[in-house]
């Protein structure tokens, strides 16, 4: 992977990109699977983590190139001073079409790395809005003010709305046209099986408001990975039939 094709915006101070699903941000336990960070420690040498991403989830993430960077912005990490925007397709059709998940978050007793919601967890709050129903899935916004492990996973669960294809949370199946089609589906000649429109978590970090070591508000933005918008322009084509 060509680090360049990723990055969003950098300065002297921290360095932004739109990480793809399936890349760890900073190495797991084991150590074996290659992670962003370590791409960048390559290119750059020192790199610090401000926060990071579930390996399936997409999006925006930053790191920091030197110290007083990265004490700077995790401060506002930890004091809940940065604005995270994330986008995400749901299974079903939430009940409201806007409103928030206030509930604690806790790591399951028996399941590693796997979270529930536990009355004497730590307080997780997630707002959240319909952006379009479509019925079968919805796509919607989310605006996370803590910073649990999954936690818009474990939220949009709660809600009984789990993110499509999360095997932790839902039922991980991959989305089909097939599932789609009003008429009888047909795989083309050459095809022995079906392809999925989406075989993975469908939850992608859109939005990152922060302030620089400069003063400055900064805004950034990661664009959708194609997968997610085909996705998206499909089911609205089923829609409109």
């Amino acid at each position: 992977m060509n680090l360049r094709d990723i990055i969003i915006v950098e300065n002297e101070n921290w360095i932004a990109l739109n990480k793809p699903s399936g890349l760890l941000s900073i190495p797991d336990r084991e150590g074996k699977e290659i992670s962003l960070k370590q791409l960048l420690k390559d290119k750059y040498g020192n790199i610090f983590t401000v926060h990071r991403l579930d390996k399936d989830t997409s999006g925006l993430i930053i790191f920091a190139k030197n110290e007083v960077s990265h004490k700077q912005l995790s401060l506002q990490f930890e004091g809940r001073l940065t604005k995270k925007i994330y986008l995400g397709l749901v299974t079903g059709s939430p009940m409201e079409k806007k409103g928030n998940i206030d509930a604690p978050m806790g790591e399951h007793p028996a399941k590693n790395g796997t979270m529930i919601i536990h009355r004497k967890g730590k307080d997780a709050l997630t707002d959240y809005e319909v952006l379009e129903d479509f019925g079968v899935y919805a796509w919607l916004q989310f605006q996370i003010h803590t910073g649990r492990t999954h936690q818009i996973r474990v939220h949009a669960k709660e809600m009984g709305n789990p993110i499509v294809c999360d095997p932790l949370y839902g039922d991980g199946k991959p989305v089909l046209l097939s599932s789609l089609k009003h008429k009888k589906f047909k795989l083309s000649k050459n095809e022995l099986e079906e392809r999925p429109l989406l075989n993975r978590l469908a939850l992608h970090a859109y939005q990152l408001t922060f302030t620089d070591i400069t003063g400055e508000k900064i805004e950034l933005e990661a664009p959708l990975p194609k997968e997610l918008k085909a996705l998206l322009q499909q089911l609205k084509k089923w829609k409109s039939k």
